[in-house]
This record gives C-alpha cells, sequence and structure tokens, in this order.
C-alpha cells in the first residue's frame, strides 16, 4: 500500500476520515504485535501508518479548529 497523501485525505468527509484513521490504528497494532513476535517482513510500513495516523488527525483537527 502506498503512502497516504494529504490531497487524497482533504477530499475526504470527517466521518471517511474517522474510519481511516481507526483502520490505521489497527493496523499499527497488528504490526507491532507481528514485530514483537518477529514476523514482521515490511519494516517500512510502521513508519508509513505512523505518518498516515499523523497526517489524518492534523486535518481533522484543522477542520474542529474552523468550526
Amino acid at each position: 500500500m502506498p503512502s497516504i497523501k494529504i490531497s487524497d485525505l482533504r477530499q475526504k468527509k470527517d466521518d471517511e476520515l474517522k474510519k481511516q484513521l481507526d483502520d490505521l490504528n489497527k493496523e499499527k497494532f497488528n504490526l507491532r504485535f507481528q514485530a514483537s513476535n518477529g514476523q514482521l517482513s515490511n519494516t517500512g510500513r510502521v513508519k508509513e501508518v505512523r505518518r498516515g495516523i499523523a497526517k489524518i488527525k492534523t486535518l481533522l483537527n484543522k477542520v474542529n479548529e474552523k468550526e
């Protein structure tokens, strides 16, 4: 899965962003679990997921500030 682009996220609605944030948090948990067991093959994915979570949280905070 390619990295998450901020331009794609800006086009989504709040509920879609929140759902994607939940999905990324679940994936982050699973990746951490795999890493602790030594089963993680793509270690770079952890970094991508963390950055994606940060991007979504930043956008959600900006939207909430405007309101």
